[in-house]
């Protein structure tokens, strides 16, 4: 229903669509690069009532700036309706040319969630060299949820014995890696991925101010700069562009993001890129220089007309405790060199979140509750 409607509306402007069908988010921004601009109607990693349109403009998806001019009345031209056509993408090949055929053929488990990946993701990894299981294609009989992130995904931990598993969010942009029978966090899938910059020689990243300080450090320990933006693919995608940086990428949501093929997080060719390491030192060096660093991400109910009242005076209250504050977005407490928190509201929904990192994991616990406390106490001068 929303891709005909979609579809109508750009058809009466006088503006052709032309039409891939379902397939996941990244081939869309890939495929968007040769006419200009995409939408995609997508529910991402979310529950199916969450589906939307995503707006790609030049290859990239639209910062806040284009969002407000585009939900404003236009002025268009409807003398002429559009013509609609049905067109297949290049990605497999495009992206197999970029990553190569990889070493011993891997044995690869695709957990594609019941979503857009479930032809892509399988073929690509064969493509370079991978012997490739695929589980819950179908949405009907799928074990798990729509964010391979929040998932325990016991599904792939039993089914990825003696191999490598790959599960992604229903549009293919998110990526949760799982080894040895252990799921692994998702600032792991964006490690890896910028592992495989620098094996490329690329040097200049930028990170979301939420990624795992592991990966800054792995970065810099090879040579490399890192910049930090806010939350979000857009904000990440606008200071890439800005710095001229050539990779980089979110951590909570498994999201590396390699700018020359994708302006997007690229769940689907970070697979190929992992799948091609798999059989080199650099994987296991990446896994144990950031295992030894642990996330703890947790979440408030509070109502959305309080969120920047409680803010203002938990800056105080963190402030306070902590000494040095980042408030480029949210709040953001630098406890150590290996620790730090982060509070952020929510855009969607009433909550704010909070997230906490240490190379200690019970630091990082009691400092996320620490933290909690402060938000509360804040909320209760509030309301």
């Amino acid at each position: 229903m929303i891709i005909e409607t979609a579809s109508a509306a750009l058809l009466q402007c006088g503006i052709d669509v032309c039409n891939l069908g379902m397939v996941p988010t990244p081939v869309i921004f890939r495929e968007s690069r040769k006419y200009g601009a995409g939408i995609i109607v997508t529910s991402s990693h979310n529950p199916l009532e969450w589906n939307g349109l995503k707006f790609i403009l030049n290859g990239r998806g639209i910062n806040e700036e284009e969002l407000n001019f585009l939900t404003n009345d236009q002025d268009t031209s409807k003398s002429i309706i559009g013509l609609e056509t049905k067109i297949e993408s290049n990605y497999i090949d495009e992206a197999a040319n970029l990553i190569g055929k990889v070493a011993d053929s891997p044995k690869v488990v695709v957990d594609v969630g019941g979503g857009a990946a479930r032809h892509v993701a399988p073929a690509l990894l064969k493509k370079i060299g991978c012997q490739v299981k695929t589980i819950n294609e179908n949405l009907e009989q799928c074990s798990r949820g729509p964010d391979p992130t929040s998932d325990d995904l016991k599904d792939l931990i039993s089914n990825s014995k003696g191999a490598i598993g790959f599960a992604f969010d229903l549009d293919g942009d998110r990526l949760v890696v799982v080894k040895d029978g252990k799921k692994l966090s998702p600032d792991i899938t964006l490690g890896l991925g910028v592992a495989k910059a620098l094996e490329l020689g690329y040097k200049k990243f930028v990170l979301s101010i939420d990624s795992s300080v592991s990966v800054e450090k792995f970065i810099i320990k090879k040579g490399g700069e890192v910049q930090r933006s806010k939350v979000g693919e857009a904000n990440v995608i606008d200071l890439m562009l800005k710095t001229k940086s050539q990779a980089g990428g979110e951590g909570s949501s498994g999201g590396f993001i390699l700018p020359e093929f994708n302006f997007c997080r690229d769940g689907i060719l970070t697979s190929g890129l992992i799948a091609s390491m798999l059989e080199t030192n650099i994987f296991e060096d990446v896994l144990k220089f950031m295992e030894r660093y642990h996330q703890v991400r947790d979440k408030i109910k509070i109502e959305s007309n309080l969120h920047d009242k409680t803010l203002e005076k938990l800056q105080e209250k963190m402030s306070k405790k902590f000494g040095e504050i980042i408030t480029m977005d949210g709040i953001k407490a630098i406890i150590d060199e290996n620790s730090w928190a982060l509070v952020r509201k929510s855009n969607t929904e009433d909550i704010i979140r909070i997230s906490a990192e240490s190379d200690n994991i019970e630091k990082a616990k009691t400092i996320a509750q620490q933290v909690r406390d402060l938000v509360k106490q804040s909320y209760d001068q509030v309301k």
